[in-house]
């Protein structure tokens, strides 16, 4: 099992220097090699596979002597990084863009020969070690670390370790362990139990500070000014995550299964009078969150497609309501007369939708080891004579 950690670092003003030249050649070999593959395919048709560009790093290195100070696994590193880039991109992600000195995320990755001893992190280029604030021992074998520093000036490093250990069976998934949670922006997040998980709403409440501060900023651009503004971001970020992973683990530690509906994020941000409270919400980490932990503890995540009804199905009798609206956050249903509250109903109803989902297609292939066959893929109910189509 893999697990990635987290510490604090604090370097001496000799290493931070060597640190901004550790991420100032990985970015500059980053945006090349970009650059040199766009440009080749465009002119040439040529594909550089990454090796191609890494086989070239040492004729770089005479023309930019600059980059021998940095660790060269480093370098190889953020080429391989450029072509995972392009992977994504080829699955539906957007082109790799250059990186930025001031935009993009500061750090570089250290792929191999990584040591964690007494208090310091020991990594090629930096014999003397970095000391950090190390408030767990890591577990198993080190793979790989990647070495960060926030806008506000911060050090940190992200260890991934591989612990040795399988990952837990499954859970077995029956309707009385199964959970149903729909998120929402006025709550965060509402279960098919009825429990309720306020939103935070925490750049809201952080805005006035955000604006003023960033008027200031605007006007006179000075460094204080500037730190304090990112300090105000950083304080937002570090509250969010903390509530995401502290009702991510609750929900995981008390449920066996767990529903969600596949949300389309990038779709609805474009609606800019939700954008920032979606944003805000930060739905796409916390699902991420409930998918990786529903593995370390042997949990289950079931999943239903963005475009069932869960909202305007009454989840009493099944009637759709094709007139429900966003505003509209309790509703009666016009067949059973049955009151309903909006975020629950669709919360009962993913649950619903999800176990429904899963145990057709557990009907499908009892026998996971079983090859299918189009006899076998027609069910009693798709069968024309069944279902009275055909003839």
């Amino acid at each position: 099992m893999l697990k990635g950690l987290k510490y604090r670092l604090h370097p001496t003003n000799s290493q931070k220097e060597l640190i901004a030249k550790h991420i100032g050649g990985s970015r500059f070999v980053y945006n090349l090699a970009l650059e040199t593959k766009n440009t080749a395919y465009l002119g040439h048709k040529h594909n550089f596979s990454p090796f191609d560009l890494i086989k070239q790093l040492p004729e770089l290195k005479k023309e930019c002597e600059w980059l021998k100070e940095v660790n060269s696994q480093s370098l190889q590193q953020s080429i391989q990084n450029m072509d995972i880039a392009f992977k994504k991109f080829f699955k539906g992600a957007g082109f790799p863009k250059f990186k930025s000195k001031h935009r993009s995320k500061q750090s570089f990755s250290i792929p191999q020969n990584v040591i964690v001893e007494n208090g310091l992190l020991i990594i090629p280029k930096f014999k003397e070690g970095i000391k950090m604030s190390l408030h767990r021992p890591t577990k198993g074998t080190i793979k790989s670390a990647t070495i960060s520093v926030t806008p506000t000036g911060k050090y940190f490093v992200s260890i991934l370790c591989d612990t040795k250990e399988d990952l837990p069976t499954k859970a077995p998934i029956k309707e009385s362990t199964t959970i149903g949670i729909d998120l929402g922006i006025k709550d965060f997040a509402i279960t098919s139990e009825g429990e309720v998980f306020e939103n935070p709403k925490l750049l809201r409440k952080a805005q006035s500070k955000l604006k003023y501060v960033q008027r200031k900023y605007s006007k006179y651009k000075g460094k204080r000014t500037k730190k304090k503004l990112a300090k105000l971001h950083e304080n937002v970020v570090n509250k969010r995550k903390d509530f995401l992973h502290k009702v991510s683990t609750q929900l995981i530690r008390e449920n066996q299964t767990i529903a969600i509906e596949t949300l389309a994020v990038k779709n609805m941000v474009k609606n800019h009078n939700l954008a920032q409270a979606i944003s805000d919400a930060s739905w796409s980490t916390f699902v991420s969150m409930l998918e990786y932990k529903s593995d370390w503890y042997g949990k289950n995540i079931l999943r239903i497609g963005r475009f069932s009804p869960s909202s305007k199905t009454c989840s009493n009798c099944g009637a759709i309501n094709k007139e429900l609206q966003l505003k509209d956050r309790e509703w009666t249903c016009s067949n059973c007369s049955s009151v309903l509250d909006r975020d629950v109903n669709a919360a009962i109803n993913i649950k619903s939708f999800a176990l429904k989902n899963y145990l057709s297609g557990e009907h499908r292939l009892k026998n996971q080891d079983e090859l299918l066959t189009l006899v076998k893929v027609l069910t009693p109910e798709a069968h024309p004579i069944a279902s009275g189509v055909g003839g």
